[in-house]
């Protein structure tokens, strides 16, 4: 098996020597964990990944599983992408498929496209940048190609940091990824002081993958990420808004909510939601409400159900909107709908929306739910809906959005037969779901920064301008 750099040592799946001196380029000895000692089988794999995997291999590259996808598979779990990286460069890559495209700005990746919409990303593996550098500079935009080793610590988990190679049936793990799985434990890869520093948003991704896997966050990577969450704020706001919503979507909010709230990381994100001491009616009404939606998105109606990103941000916010506005109490005839649509709108413009970056479609249809509130909920209870509001067109979405609270405050569980049927338009978007590097978005957001005290990843100004 060929491997771009560093010794290489056979050996079974305690690597903790993979750890010391954690920085690319040090000549740290990877450990090769046999067919015999991890449970990964290529025929585990995609069949599609399967096909660019020995497509590469029959060429003269080298080829592997990367990321979450052997992550997923060591778990025993379906990886949602079988991501690949190889030592072949993007334009070898598109002679070797002509069923792709290149897509990415700062560093270009292939596509490869198969029927039924499927399609594999592969990356040529890169350089670590940020080592060597001063930690307080900004990160130059000059990712380039790399050894195995260097793209193993460029990445931001040891969990995530595993290559599985199919031609020996072997993982590959520089950083003690193995280990941390069979432990059970979340840690950023190399410095987590530096680390985050340098990009803010992987306190959120750790968080993201703890509250995912149930794995603990181990002590240097926790204390990292208390010290420095109000980093965050420097982030360009689409991108905090994309990771947001990518874990509302996932099905584990509640857990996401509970640890971002331990590491007052939630409170970063959410200023508003801070309190007095003693004061957690909120909080607990927005667990509740997460539990809720986590069903929903797990067990839905015909299998997973995906709630759209705009309801979901409006049940983050609806404890706290209620705190304030009293939503529930408000008297919405004649006048008082005008003054609680001004009242929601100034509350939501103030608070989030420019904070967010959150697109106008998506605020008007936030408005539309809370505003519609008072009297879905009343009708709700009675059981009884008037023909003039079953007209309505925000029927459908208000009644689900009603339901959902009704159930997180103590009431009868939500029908599934609510969420059938088309939901709202997909245009109707707090932002891009794919935003911030994620799939089919690579490239959209800015992770570079020229401008003077700027950092790796974001921009210098005022925090979170949208």
């Amino acid at each position: 098996m060929q491997v771009e750099s560093g010794a290489i040592h056979h050996m079974g799946i305690e690597s903790t020597d993979c750890r010391e001196g954690q920085q690319a380029g040090s000549g740290i000895r990877a450990s090769i964990i046999p067919e015999s000692d991890h449970p990964i089988r290529p025929g585990d794999l995609d069949r599609e990944a399967l096909k660019v995997l020995y497509r590469l291999r029959d060429a003269g590259f080298s080829g592997y599983l990367v990321g979450g996808g052997v992550r997923d598979l060591y778990l025993g779990k379906q990886p949602k992408d079988f991501d690949i990286s190889t030592n072949a460069r993007p334009g070898q890559l598109r002679r070797l498929f002509r069923n792709s495209r290149t897509i990415g700005r700062r560093f270009r990746l292939v596509q490869v496209f198969f029927r039924g919409n499927k399609i594999i990303e592969v990356s040529t593996l890169r350089s670590q940048s940020e080592y060597g550098r001063d930690d307080t500079k900004v990160l130059p935009a000059n990712n380039t190609f790399g050894t195995l080793e260097e793209d193993a610590f460029r990445r931001d988990l040891t969990i995530n940091s595993l290559f599985y190679e199919i031609g020996t049936n072997t993982i590959i793990d520089y950083v003690g990824g193995v280990t941390d799985l069979n432990d059970g434990i979340i840690r950023i890869v190399g410095d987590p002081e530096v680390r985050i520093t340098r990009d803010p948003v992987r306190v959120l991704r750790a968080l993201r993958h703890a509250a995912r896997t149930g794995f603990t966050i181990d002590q240097e990577s926790f204390r990292a990420i208390v010290t420095h969450r109000d980093k965050l704020n420097l982030c360009p706001s689409s991108r905090i808004r994309d990771e947001i919503i990518k874990d509302l979507v996932s099905g584990f909010s509640r857990p996401w909510a509970e640890l971002c709230i331990k590491s007052r990381v939630f409170f970063t994100l959410f200023p508003f939601y801070d309190q007095p001491a003693g004061d957690e009616n909120s909080l607990d009404e927005l667990d509740a409400i997460l539990t809720v939606v986590d069903k929903l998105q797990k067990n839905g109606k015909g299998g997973a159900m995906h709630l759209p990103d705009y309801m979901l941000m409006a049940l983050l916010l609806y404890p706290w909107l209620q705190r304030e506005l009293h939503l529930l109490q408000r008297e919405v005839k004649g006048g008082g709908y005008r003054l609680l649509f001004n009242d929601i709108r100034q509350a939501l413009d103030t608070s989030i929306c420019g904070r967010l970056n959150i697109k106008r479609s998506g605020k008007e249809a936030m408005t539309t739910l809370f505003v519609n509130m008072p009297n879905i909920y009343r009708y709700h209870e009675q059981k009884n809906w008037p023909k003039w509001l079953k007209k309505k067109s925000y029927f459908k979405d208000c009644t689900m959005f009603c339901a959902i609270i009704a159930e997180a405050r103590g009431g009868a569980a939500v029908n599934a037969d609510l969420f059938s049927g088309p939901i709202h338009p997909d245009a109707v978007r707090c932002g891009s779901r794919n935003g911030g590097g994620g799939r089919g978005g690579r490239g959209g957001n800015p992770s570079f920064t020229e401008k003077e005290g700027g950092v790796f990843g974001l921009r210098s100004g005022s925090p979170m301008a949208g």
